[in-house]
């Protein structure tokens, strides 16, 4: 019996280690293929959202800590030395299935250029909309070519009122938090940029 439960043990021992191994390995191939996805997914949001631009926006992007001690990357875009706007990756926890991340283009002036939805766990059909919802021509509904203001933008209970957007349909919450993450965008990061905010800017260099 001791014998054979030390040969039971060795031999479960042994596939253990094994497995692992192989988990450990298939893990770090498909690390970098990830790591490779997700940078490019970031290239191409932030070239959707910015205008024309020939400087190095990653390569000269910088962090950004609000008055919350929240982080946000800023991607400044530049063309013929001249600052044309930025790109902010931002975020709001206040989702109706937690985090969604976004990027948003904001010209000189911070009139929302464009943005891109990064990441969400918001319902399918619903809350999901998001990424076409507020690109909407009716102006009740999109963003593009709005400055949210020191006030923010906010979610409207009222057609075409200054200053608000209407929701999502039977999706409240998500329409929420993505106004949250753009407001956040624009007071962390555009408008720490001319001292009005309480944000701190953070120069260092991209690692991830």
């Amino acid at each position: 019996m001791k014998s054979s439960f030390k040969n039971m043990f060795l031999v479960l021992t042994c596939v253990c280690v094994v497995a692992s191994g192989l988990l450990a390995g298939v893990n770090q191939l498909t690390k970098s293929a990830i790591e490779a996805a997700n940078k490019a997914k970031q290239v191409n949001a932030i070239k959707a959202v910015l205008p024309e631009f020939d400087n190095d926006p990653i390569g000269e992007s910088y962090m950004i800590t609000d008055a919350n001690g929240d982080s946000l990357r800023v991607f400044p875009a530049k063309k013929n030395n001249e600052t044309v706007g930025m790109a902010v990756e931002t975020f709001s926890d206040k989702g109706f299935g937690g985090n969604i991340t976004l990027m948003v283009g904001f010209d000189k002036s911070g009139a929302i250029i464009n943005y891109q939805v990064l990441n969400h766990k918001e319902t399918p059909g619903l809350g999901s909309k998001m990424e076409e919802w507020f690109h909407a021509e009716k102006n009740s509904q999109c963003v593009l070519g709005k400055v949210p203001g020191s006030e923010g933008l906010k979610v409207s209970k009222k057609v075409n009122t200054e200053g608000y957007v209407d929701a999502i349909t039977a999706a409240t919450i998500s329409s929420r938090a993505f106004v949250d993450a753009i407001n956040k965008a624009y007071i962390s990061a555009f408008k720490a940029n001319d001292g009005s905010s309480g944000a701190t800017p953070q120069k260092q260099s991209y690692n991830n």
